[in-house]
């Protein structure tokens, strides 16, 4: 018997030299991670965890407002999450109010405990911050993922090409270090769950007695033994910024903003065909919902 939980997700974002787009985009990637579902939804992103000192901090924080006030409302249906939304607004009462989601920004003396202990399993997202820039400030947020937020089931981290080439060799023991059973770089846990090659579960140590975020995995279909955790990586600029020669390159991709993000213009109608083309296996289909995604 397995038994997979949730768990408080961070959204590890490392400093580096980002574009305005980039910005743009990486907030929008970030409101995707906790709004989908309404954020009814165990591997939602529920804690960013910036750089003080990073000198494009207020311009991020500035993106991020902006995307998460303006992606479509959805309703809030899952049980108990209104009652889940009035325990954070009480906690945090200077919480910003974006039509039917809070984004939870701490400053100052204000404790975040509440916002790192509570899955709160609804529109709820939070910013903290840590001293540090580089691997100082990235091993400072692995040690906080690790040590203040609850569950160890998925942790996203968002990184441009440059900085991780800067850090070499640091940036693979920071990865070792995030003690996660699913971690997306540039990417977001989410797909960890649905490829199935890949493991599901928490990163190994829950007990009976001290279950955390659940004990095995699922999926694993290569079925390989005692694995630890499963790591996948994604494009950290959207087409075609993502061209290896241009702005530090990076990985491909082809697609000018994934249709899955929140502000996609064409994401039901992608997924529908995506979802037509696995029962009829149309090439025609496919085709046309690919042009779709083209237009997200």
């Amino acid at each position: 018997m397995t038994a997979e939980l949730g768990g408080v997700s961070p959204i590890i974002v490392v400093p580096g030299k980002w574009t305005a787009a980039d910005l743009a985009y990486q907030a929008e990637h970030i409101a995707t991670m906790r709004l989908q579902n309404s954020g009814h939804n165990c591997i939602a992103g529920q804690v960013v965890i910036l750089s003080a000192d990073w000198d494009q901090a207020d311009d991020f924080r500035a993106a991020l407002r902006h995307a998460y006030a303006t992606a479509p409302e959805r309703p809030i249906w899952y049980p108990g999450a209104p009652s889940r939304m009035q325990a954070a607004t009480d906690d945090y009462p200077d919480a910003l109010v974006l039509g039917d989601r809070l984004l939870v920004e701490i400053d100052g003396d204000e404790d975040p405990a509440a916002l790192e202990s509570t899955e709160y399993f609804a529109p709820v997202l939070g910013v903290v911050s840590l001293p540090g820039t580089g691997q100082e400030f990235l091993d400072a947020a692995v040690a906080h993922a690790n040590e203040k937020l609850q569950g160890t089931l998925g942790a996203n981290l968002l990184i441009d090409p440059a900085t991780e080439k800067a850090l070499g060799s640091g940036f693979e023991r920071a990865l070792t270090a995030l003690h996660y059973g699913s971690i997306a770089i540039n990417g977001w846990t989410a797909f960890g769950f649905i490829t199935p090659t890949l493991t599901w579960g928490a990163f190994p140590g829950g007990t009976i007695d001290d279950v955390g975020s659940g004990i095995g995995v699922v999926h694993n279909a290569l079925l390989l033994d005692r694995v630890e955790r499963s790591v996948l990586r994604g494009p950290f600029r959207p087409f075609p910024r993502s061209l290896p020669v241009a702005n530090g390159g990076g990985r491909l991709t082809i697609l000018p903003k994934p249709p899955w993000f929140v502000s996609s213009r064409t994401g039901a109608a992608v997924s529908e065909g995506l979802t037509r083309h696995r029962a009829d296996g149309g090439a025609v289909g496919l085709v046309k919902t690919l042009m779709r995604a083209l237009r997200a």
